[in-house]
């Protein structure tokens, strides 16, 4: 899944004969996940037309400040559109452009969008070769640079004027791996490795039965997601659940019982920086486990238990620098008992959820958690959705690295 996935994106285009790419360029954005929405100077339209690049990002496509053919037209408000988006890229940004963007000259709706925006700006420069390498246009480099803009640098090739060297826009292809590299390297959890363990274990008692919970899983693919989706390379075992999970930088391990679950995490806990162990593992196995279906002959049935091994606690005893995170499941003295966990497993911050909480627990979409850490500090958290608590959760990791 690309970094872009779900990200607004304004697409700015002046009045370059490049803008015949911005086409190729709307399709590559919607195609990585991203909402776009283009807003182009009156120039641009002698080049690539609206018809088309609204088609293409499937909405309106917005030039001027109102339809001067309608009188009873609404505004198109430059300042909700700035607020909308996550990221503005303007291409092609033509030296007319860049002065203007550099000196404020607001004669046109992408120039009040610009200046109106708080999001980080991408721009794309695209002009002869001579034009590029004014001092007139290095200095706009050099000035949006230092507003805290970022060029996306123009490539070698063959210009509209039948010259050949550097000015022209970078291709389509080319400015959406520029916009994923950097908002990769931005992201906060870039180059740091995390463990995850999700769902249930099953214990069996013969081929065809078995010991479980009525854990989902979602709460550690939640987890997952929002980790990786911060840029961490994510190993996600999982027991068995219905859930699944497309995403680039999450490995899946699959496991069904407690002991496989147990080997996979030693695997990798060598590895990872952070371990966050949301699975709810048994606590008991059977002893004996029949090679064939028990048969249904006495009225009474008993099996008899033995404990599974604690993987929270071992992990805690191997620890060194990991980042080691618990869950604790509790329906009394929830505070005192999860205190007790922290310290004898070796946490740096337990999870702690309340059967007796309205909208937690198994099979639900909600939880409601409170965050205590190894110094016993206690932080009750509201009702979210599964989603929100992966995310603070992700955020105390981040927090820690910080």
């Amino acid at each position: 899944m690309s970094v872009l996935s779900g990200k607004k994106i304004i697409l700015g285009i002046s009045g370059g004969i490049a803008a015949y790419k911005t086409a190729t360029l709307v399709r590559l954005l919607i195609k990585a996940g991203a909402q776009v929405q283009v807003v182009m100077t009156p120039a641009s339209k002698d080049f690539v037309t609206p018809l088309t690049l609204s088609t293409l990002s499937k909405r309106p496509v917005f030039s001027t400040f109102f339809n001067e053919e309608d009188e009873n037209a609404v505004w198109n408000n430059h300042v909700d559109l700035a607020l909308w988006a996550d990221l503005i890229v303007i291409a092609p940004a033509t030296a007319n452009t860049l002065s203007k963007m550099v000196n404020g000259n607001c004669d046109n709706l992408l120039i009040a969008t610009y200046l109106s925006a708080k999001c980080p700006v991408y721009f794309a420069p695209a002009m002869d070769l001579d034009m590029y390498k004014h001092p007139s246009t290095i200095a706009s480099f050099n000035a949006l640079r230092d507003f805290g803009n970022h060029i996306i640098p123009a490539e070698k090739g063959e210009l509209a004027s039948g010259l050949s060297g550097e000015g022209r826009m970078a291709e389509p292809e080319n400015i959406v791996a520029f916009l994923e590299k950097d908002l990769e390297d931005q992201l906060p959890l870039r180059g740091k490795k995390i463990l995850v363990t999700a769902g249930p274990t099953y214990e069996a008692i013969d081929p065809v039965r078995f010991i479980g919970n009525h854990s989902s899983g979602k709460m550690g693919y939640d987890i997952a997601k929002a980790a990786a989706d911060a840029g961490a390379e994510v190993i996600l075992v999982s027991g068995p659940t219905h859930l699944d999970i497309q995403h680039e930088h999450i490995q899946i391990r699959r496991v069904q019982s407690a002991q496989e679950m147990y080997e996979a995490c030693h695997e990798y806990f060598d590895q990872v920086d952070t371990a966050v162990s949301a699975a709810a593992v048994a606590d008991y196995r059977p002893k004996n486990v029949a090679s064939q279906k028990i048969k249904k002959n006495d009225a009474a049935f008993s099996i008899e238990l033995e404990k599974t091994k604690d993987i929270l606690a071992s992990l805690g005893e191997v620890k060194k620098k990991q980042f080691l995170i618990g869950f604790a499941l509790e329906t009394e003295n929830e505070i005192e008992h999860a205190k007790q966990k922290i310290q004898k497993k070796n946490l740096d911050l337990i999870v702690l959820n309340s059967l007796n909480d309205t909208g937690a627990g198994f099979g639900k979409p909600t939880n409601k958690v409170t965050f205590i850490d190894k110094d016993f500090l206690v932080e009750p958290m509201d009702l979210k959705t599964k989603e929100e608590v992966a995310q603070d959760i992700v955020n105390k990791i981040i927090a820690h690295y910080a």
